[in-house]
């Protein structure tokens, strides 16, 4: 073979060691593995900034990552001065959430929600979904919140005052379950099936021992939702809902068979519950109705709902009943304008309208009854009266400042630990039957300020 021969086949051989090496590198770039040793297919993501949000999405748009982080930094001060008893102002973090959503090949969605406050872990929401955006349908199963109260089910980020209603106290939030809805502009309609709680250790103890004790199911509840809108367009708005539930005991329940109404003075850092029901024993099965007005023109906003629950016990024992509501006006002082999603049924992030900022001015009615003479047991009653101003700096901050004034019936003991009322020879007493102030005198009275600078991001 010739030098030039020898000379040509080296450089055809150097030739293709370089393409393999070029090659190599190029799949090198281009090729990735999981932890199990499988190669993925790739899709880079655009990072934005949406409305104070950051969001990951691919360029056809078929997948969506996003982060949801809250902080409530809250503060109360009680006066008590005049009070029966007494009670402790103070601070808290009200809220200290970090969830995490996804769109998945369009139409999968995923959602994972957990609460941090108070040094303990709370699950807020924890399901898979599958939605269609053209026929407008979506169904989910997981954990999440029931379809039974338009206050309930909005999302705390963009509820108008510091605390909810009394009346959400009946609604049950969240359970785990499955979940249809579908919508229009004009309707929406929601139904699902529940069973249990597994919030946190405490509830999913309780129903783990009641399993394992007893062989107990576990109960189960049906919820619906209709929505009516005869008027729904940018600027204006008219929202109709009834909704209903029936229920069986929950092993998540603190004792089987049992049910309670126990809650505070729509304000977290007070511990009191002025309002208590003590276990009800002997229940078969419960049933809830709720209804929701409310509407909307541009910087205005009206809500209200009203929700009964009916127990239905043994035989032997009186069935008991009870109920609450509120209704609610506020205003948007400088322009701006309030949004709703018809997918939810419920108002959202609402729109500012000046480059500082907008302030919103709202004033709230509620009441609670959850005396029932027939059945004898007085939970107590009470009337509350809230005047709130937020101020809303950008999409992502905002600080809250309400003023509550409470007014408690005498069956407002919380079972016999508080005071509401003097007896006959002028001393401080927790039995109901044995005060002598009459009318809206009995009970215990108080005001209270709390105030809160929020962060959503």
């Amino acid at each position: 073979m010739k030098t030039n021969d020898r000379f040509f086949i080296v450089l055809l051989l150097l030739a293709s060691i370089c393409w393999s090496s070029i090659a190599s590198g190029q799949e090198k770039d281009t090729v990735r593995y999981n932890a199990y040793g499988q190669k993925v297919t790739r899709q880079p993501l655009i990072g934005e900034y949406r409305n104070g949000i950051l969001v990951f999405e691919s360029v056809d748009q078929n997948y969506r990552t996003w982060f949801d982080l809250r902080v409530n930094f809250d503060g109360a001060h009680y006066f008590d001065k005049n009070a029966l008893n007494e009670i402790g102002s103070g601070f808290t973090i009200r809220r200290l959430r970090f969830a995490m959503k996804t769109i998945l090949y369009k139409h999968w969605t995923g959602e994972v929600d957990l609460n941090f406050a108070g040094g303990q872990l709370d699950v807020k929401d924890a399901f898979i979904g599958y939605k269609s955006d053209k026929q407008n349908y979506y169904f989910k199963a997981g954990y999440f919140k029931e379809p039974i109260s338009m206050e309930t089910t909005t999302t705390s980020r963009y509820q108008t005052y510091i605390e909810e209603p009394f009346m959400t106290e009946f609604a049950p939030a969240r359970q785990l379950g499955l979940n249809f809805s579908k919508w229009g502009t004009k309707y929406l309609g929601v139904i699902g099936v529940s069973f249990n709680d597994v919030e946190n250790l405490e509830v999913t103890t309780w129903s783990q021992d009641d399993n394992k004790a007893n062989g107990t199911d576990e109960g189960y509840s049906v919820t619906a939702k209709g929505v009516f809108r005869p008027i729904n367009k940018d600027d204006k708005l008219i929202h109709i809902g009834v909704s209903g539930s029936y229920r069986t005991p929950k092993t998540s329940w603190e004792f089987p068979n049992t049910y309670r109404v126990s809650l505070r003075d729509m304000t977290n850092i007070s511990r009191k519950k002025f309002l208590d029901t003590d276990d009800i024993p002997n229940v078969k099965s419960n049933i809830l109705f709720g209804g929701e007005l409310a509407a909307s023109y541009n910087n205005f906003k009206f809500a209200s709902e009203y929700m009964l629950t009916k127990l239905n016990r043994e035989t032997g024992f009186e069935n008991y009943q009870a109920s609450a509501l509120f209704a609610s006006v506020s205003y948007l002082a400088f322009g701006g304008k309030y949004a709703y999603n018809n997918e939810e049924g419920e108002f959202t992030q609402v729109s500012r309208g000046k480059e500082w900022g907008d302030i919103e001015l709202a004033l709230r009615y509620d009441y609670i009854n959850l005396n029932d003479t027939k059945a004898q047991i007085m939970g107590g009653s009470a009337n509350g009266y809230t005047a709130g101003i937020t101020y809303y700096a950008n999409p992502n901050v905002k600080f809250m400042v309400n003023y509550s004034y409470i007014n408690h019936d005498r069956y407002a003991n919380g079972r016999g630990s508080l005071f509401v009322g003097t007896d006959s020879n002028g001393d401080l007493t927790k039995d109901y039957t044995k005060v002598t102030e009459t009318g809206r005198k009995a009970g215990d009275d108080y005001g209270f300020i709390q105030a809160r600078i929020e962060i959503d991001f």
